[in-house]
């Protein structure tokens, strides 16, 4: 299963529950959404696509590389802001204290960054933090940017800082980050496939990925 990296904290719950649920052992392979979507295309071997973006799950079923009318949205994704030291408390501070570097997911492929990029620029404040940005490959490489001290702070998935003391940013800033699931047209699993999707947009499914920090429709 190719799924966006702002699901890794829940892997084993999922996994656990779509078990028990839907009668399904899965495996994941986490990364940016747009670069799972390029792997679909050049035939990777999945049987479910959980992305994090809309338009790249309607862009490979219009090409046929997804079962068509199998997509669906089983959840809304949550911007955070965290610093390992603490004193960042809002995305004012950002500017007015200088930071050197800010960890954001690479736009081009993550749909978390081009959220954070967009809330930025609704708020006036990425001219000024634009040159200090550094991009990390997914929402997951962000935060280790900031862990590990090579940036002071990062704008993430609120699923990966929630427990960490984070700040839960608003979405009023930003379109939504529509995570929408669908089955891979390849896969020799189709009806298991479906059964995974239909766990994630189950209440059971929901109420997990609530836990987890995201919205739900």
């Amino acid at each position: 299963m190719a799924a966006a990296a702002d699901l890794y904290p829940l892997r084993d719950e999922l996994s656990q529950a779509i078990a028990q649920t839907a009668g399904v052992t899965v495996r994941f392979t986490f990364g940016g959404s747009g670069i799972l979507a390029r792997q679909i295309e050049n035939g990777a071997p999945y049987d479910v696509y959980l992305s994090a973006n809309e338009s790249f799950v309607k862009d490979l079923e219009s090409r046929g590389k997804l079962v068509s009318g199998s997509a669906a949205v089983y959840g809304y994704g949550r911007l955070g802001l965290w610093s390992k030291s603490g004193k960042i408390k809002n995305l004012n501070d950002l500017v007015t204290q200088r930071i050197p570097h800010l960890a954001l997911p690479n736009p081009a492929h993550a749909p978390y960054g081009a959220a954070a990029r967009d809330m930025l620029r609704s708020l006036g404040l990425w001219q000024a933090l634009e040159a200090r940005v550094v991009y990390g490959e997914n929402v997951e490489q962000a935060l280790q940017f900031a862990e590990s001290g090579n940036a002071d702070a990062c704008i993430t998935a609120w699923s990966l800082l929630r427990l960490k003391g984070a700040v839960l940013l608003g979405d009023s800033f930003h379109p939504p980050i529509r995570q929408v699931g669908a089955v891979v047209a390849s896969s020799a699993q189709r009806e298991a496939a479906a059964r995974v999707l239909g766990f994630l947009t189950s209440s059971a499914g929901r109420d997990l990925l609530v836990r987890y920090g995201f919205s739900v429709p």
